[in-house]
């Protein structure tokens, strides 16, 4: 990161450009005819404003009117010409300007010549969807000049502006200390999200031992929420790490530093709360797999007991049918009433199928019985 402000002070004006492209303008309050993306340009001298251009153009010019002085240049969403007309003017690398073209990038910080280019991940907490909606954000800095690229909703920067503008003697310190300003406002962001995805799993929880059938979905959806959370807080950890480490190669004010070094505690926090939450809903999951199996297996179970009793009960209707069948059986025959039938004029005949009937139905009895149909 470049020197502190008192040093940048002492550095030339930078050489007038040929020729400038038209940009965008930029009002305080945007003009309904206005379709740019600059929201808003400002030049600062001492941490106070002495300027707002109605242009990028004139914010270039005025800068170059005073070299002690610091460009703040917020966009959201530019065109490419916009961006190539930054470049040009403060000698953007290539590859940054189109990292900052396309949004999707993860968190990063590179340096490229005396410019610092540094990629954030913002996030906040939508109550009513119960979901996080991520941001993105691409910041430019240089010797003389702060350009911020915003995709998405998060963060307000119009709020780290006013705080910054709040503190004359902060910003007097220069662009490093607006990063640090931009770096505060998306680790504080963190915050509501970290309480709101707490709540979530709480709720979970519930859910979980409460047997909703839903909740599997409600564990995968905010499982790839914290997933993504975890992508844009923890690479923020080796970036402020690399900044601190060049603390006393840029000559960082030691006020600075100690601002620096207390987002970087917040951000180590904030992130072991995500991983955290990632190995909770692991073991939520996990639980709740457990519980599902455990009330499968007592469904099985209930249908195994009860596919055994009605199969007793067949059983025992089936031998009671075989029983009753014999003497069935015997009275059909004996009821033909054929004139050939030998045992129709013998006297013993009628007792005999009696006594054949009982035989038989006590045979079958005693042979169920010991087999414990009945």
């Amino acid at each position: 990161m470049a020197a502190k402000k008192r040093t940048w002070r002492r550095q030339p004006a930078l050489a007038p450009t040929p020729s400038t492209p038209p940009a965008s303008p930029a009002h305080r309050q945007p003009d309904p005819h206005d379709h740019g993306s600059v929201v808003t340009a400002a030049l600062y001298r001492d941490g106070l404003r002495v300027a707002t251009p109605d242009s990028l153009a004139e914010t270039f010019r005025q800068l170059r009117q005073h070299p002690d002085g610091m460009a703040w240049i917020g966009l959201h969403r530019p065109t490419e010409p916009e961006l190539h007309s930054l470049a040009e003017e403060f000698d953007l690398h290539p590859l940054a300007i189109e990292d900052a073209l396309e949004a999707h990038q993860r968190p990063k910080l590179e340096r490229y010549g005396e410019t610092l280019f540094v990629v954030l991940r913002a996030a906040r907490y939508l109550d009513a969807p119960e979901e996080v909606d991520f941001g993105e954000l691409h910041v430019f800095l240089g010797h003389d000049f702060v350009i911020t690229v915003r995709h998405g909703a998060a963060p307000d920067l119009s709020a780290v502006r006013r705080r910054m503008e709040a503190s004359p003697e902060l910003l007097d310190l220069g662009p490093e200390a607006v990063l640090y300003a931009i770096l505060d406002a998306v680790v504080d962001g963190y915050a509501p999200v970290v309480s709101g995805v707490q709540t979530d799993i709480d709720e979970i929880e519930t859910e979980v031992f409460r047997g909703d059938p839903e909740v599997s979905r409600r564990i995968y959806e905010l499982s790839r929420e914290v997933v993504e959370f975890q992508r844009a807080t923890r690479p923020l950890i080796g970036m402020l790490n690399g900044l601190m480490a060049g603390f006393t190669k840029y000559r960082t004010d030691e006020e600075l530093q100690r601002y620096l070094r207390d987002v970087a505690d917040h951000v180590t926090h904030t992130s072991e709360r995500v991983d955290g939450f990632r190995q909770a809903l692991t073991d939520i999951l996990t639980v709740n797999a457990t519980l599902v199996t455990q009330q499968q297996n007592a469904e099985m179970r209930a249908l195994a007991v009860a596919g055994f009793e009605q199969n007793e009960e067949i059983k025992k209707i089936s031998a009671w049918a075989a029983i009753l069948f014999a003497p069935t059986l015997v009275g059909t025959i004996y009821g033909m009433n054929f004139e050939n039938m030998p045992e129709l004029g013998w006297s013993f005949g009628y007792p005999f199928a009696i006594s054949l009937m009982g035989v038989v139905c006590v045979g079958l009895y005693v042979i169920f019985k010991r087999r414990n149909w009945l």
